[in-house]
């Protein structure tokens, strides 16, 4: 996992409350990454691994208050997905086995 610049990017959507399903959260410790990591890359928009067309669907829901999706390969294989809900709410950190 390539970690954020240290060129801080300002923010571009509130993430509302945090939750990390336990499987995500044992997949980052293992991999020796915070979950911060992967949380300010997708609040500064670097939606990670996605194809274009999420790319996409993710910039229209930033103005148009639709659900955003990120994607983050980890250093042991593992795979993380974040998605923050329609209204901002609430932003979870999981694994795809979790969804």
């Amino acid at each position: 996992m390539n970690l954020p610049s240290i060129h801080l990017a300002r923010p571009r959507l509130k993430p509302g409350k945090i939750f990390v399903t336990p499987a995500a959260l044992k997949a980052l410790q293992s991999a020796g990454i915070s979950l911060f990591d992967p949380l300010l890359r997708h609040i500064r928009g670097d939606w990670g691994d996605i194809p274009e067309s999420d790319r996409q669907q993710n910039e229209l829901a930033l103005t148009a208050g639709l659900r955003i999706l990120s994607s983050y390969a980890l250093p042991n294989g593992r795979r993380v997905w974040l998605i923050t809900e329609w209204d901002r709410s609430a932003t979870t950190i999981l694994l795809p086995d979790d969804y």
